[in-house]
């Protein structure tokens, strides 16, 4: 009898339909709230991408293979699977989650599930934003690292970092397969992008780094297998009805019977290439949550390093991004792995090495790698791109919403820091960032941050990048809440043309508090 190796994942949701993701031991019929679809075959794994039309607000939901019911589980203590449709008032986000058996704190994902299994359905978030390092793969537990001694004999890979696509697999069972997590995703919608752990730290810090990666033995391997399973385990829930529809690589995969990963890593191998400052493959996308508009950004594999102008996407993308900035909406919601504004002498100094590393001789050298060990690869360290997201988003503060913001992670501690343009701007502009959900970085952090955030050190830096030719910033921006720091999720409320951001902190095993609170927006004049 077939059985279930992971989810259900609940992924996109709209006003009447859904999309369910499974993965399968073996080939099947998976049926979810009577709608079908048959599994397709990436190396020894089987998945499936359910479709679920003409739902109403509510539906309870089991997941049959060949007919026989294997979710829920019996005698399960979790509330039963479901499926809300409708207004989106709530939803949660953060990014940075380390497997659950890693010794880095409480997990404050587990800590928030455990919390909404006691609460009313009411209370649950109608979405969740995954902002990047949902898995890591150049950072496995213990036991993925003997799993790879054991299976790896003579190879060249590298000892403790995963590189095919059936590891990247035992990633994510691991971190998706603890059971309250995966009660969380089968009845909370997921969005999600990648960041560098995703695919290995610094990934696609410049073009520097590039080619020192391409020079590696084992690293044709590792971008196949990291960008194929994405595909499979995070981008396919991102896309809408119509998405899918459009998609011709999951045309393919649904079209041909036999095992579809040699087409999957094929297909890898030309998204990750650059060919004239463009890409094959765009990663960001765009969902609508009722009053408010996510415009997810891809800030890893777009970026554009090899032409004369390092950009964060290409110029094509970006158009999307800024046409799709645009529209009848009460909220903005810019998903981006990095955030566009951070603390103020960390940016100044971002846009000062990427000036350095522009440099000849010893001096581009040393700002290169400066900017590797520091991770110096932030929307300030490409400010051209900074500069143009500033731009739009100043334009899109004037055109009807009430809230512009962008949503972040990664930089290991979270705040919220609102923008002011010189003329000011009829909604309100914040960078809100969660982070970590799961990792414990180094205790220097603190007081580097702490640091990084002071006037005096914002003064020197801003100083030194105005002598170097860094222009001055468009718009001025000051930190309303944080640090804080800790494993957390964030939770951004809506009401009406008013939004409040709320971060709940890791507590203990299986408890989270309230640490901080933020009201965002205003009604129109």
């Amino acid at each position: 009898m077939a059985k279930l190796v992971l989810g259900p994942l609940l992924r996109h949701v709209n006003e009447t339909s859904a999309t369910v993701w499974v993965e399968t031991d073996e080939s099947c019929d998976v049926t979810i709230a009577g709608h079908t679809a048959r599994t397709f075959q990436a190396g020894s794994q089987h998945f499936a991408l359910v479709r679920l039309e003409n739902l109403g607000p509510r539906t309870e939901y089991d997941v049959r293979l060949n007919k026989n019911v294997v979710w829920p589980e019996p005698d399960s203590e979790f509330p039963k699977p479901v499926i809300r449709t409708g207004e989106v008032r709530r939803i949660a986000f953060g990014s940075c989650r380390a497997a659950p058996n890693q010794p880095v704190g409480p997990d404050a994902l587990d800590a928030f599930a455990q919390r909404l299994m006691s609460a009313p359905e009411q209370e649950w978030p109608q979405a969740l934003i995954l902002l990047g390092d949902q898995v890591y793969a150049d950072e496995p537990t213990d036991a993925t690292k003997q799993w790879l001694r054991d299976h790896r004999h003579g190879t060249h890979e590298p000892d403790g970092e995963v590189v095919h696509f059936s590891e990247y697999a035992r990633l994510y069972h691991e971190t998706w397969g603890d059971p309250e997590i995966r009660w969380l995703l089968s009845v909370v919608p997921t969005s999600m992008i990648f960041d560098d752990h995703d695919v290995r730290d610094d990934w696609n810090t410049s073009a520097v780094w590039r080619e020192e990666m391409a020079g590696k033995p084992w690293w044709r391997d590792r971008i196949r297998g990291a960008i194929a399973s994405y595909w499979v385990y995070q981008h396919l829930g991102n896309l809408g009805p119509d998405e899918l529809a459009r998609d011709p690589l999951y045309a393919k995969v649904k079209a041909q019977g036999t095992d579809v990963l040699p087409l999957l890593e094929e297909f890898a191998e030309e998204a990750d290439k650059e060919v004239e400052g463009r890409k094959s493959t765009w990663w960001s996308y765009r969902r609508d949550f009722g009053r408010a508009r996510l415009l997810m950004v891809d800030t890893r594999c777009g970026r554009i390093l090899t032409a004369d102008k390092r950009q964060m996407v290409s110029d094509e993308e970006f158009e999307w991004i800024e046409r799709n900035s645009e529209g009848d909406f009460d909220h903005l919601l810019i998903g981006s792995s990095l955030p566009w504004l951070m603390p103020h002498a960390l940016s100044h100094l971002q846009s000062l090495n990427e000036i350095g590393a522009r440099k000849p001789g010893w001096q581009g050298k040393a700002a290169e790698a400066i900017r590797q060990v520091a991770d110096l690869e932030h929307w300030p360290a490409f400010r051209a791109s900074f500069d143009r997201l500033s731009r739009m988003i100043e334009k899109a503060a004037n055109n009807g919403s009430a809230t512009i913001c962008v949503l972040s992670g990664d930089v290991h501690h979270s705040y919220v820091a609102e923008a002011e343009f010189p003329t000011p701007t009829k909604a309100t502009v914040a960078q809100l960032v969660c982070s970590p959900v799961h990792n414990e970085p180094p205790k220097v952090f603190e007081p580097a941050f702490r640091l990084s955030w002071s006037r005096p050190a914002a003064w020197v830096f801003r100083r030194l990048a105005t002598l170097a030719g860094v222009p001055e910033d468009l718009m001025r921006w000051r930190k309303t809440s944080g640090p804080h720091f800790g494993n957390s999720v964030a939770l951004l409320d809506f009401d009406g043309r008013r939004a409040r951001y709320r971060l709940f902190s890791a507590a203990g095993p299986g408890k989270v508090t309230e640490t901080a609170s933020v009201s965002l927006g205003r009604e129109p004049q």
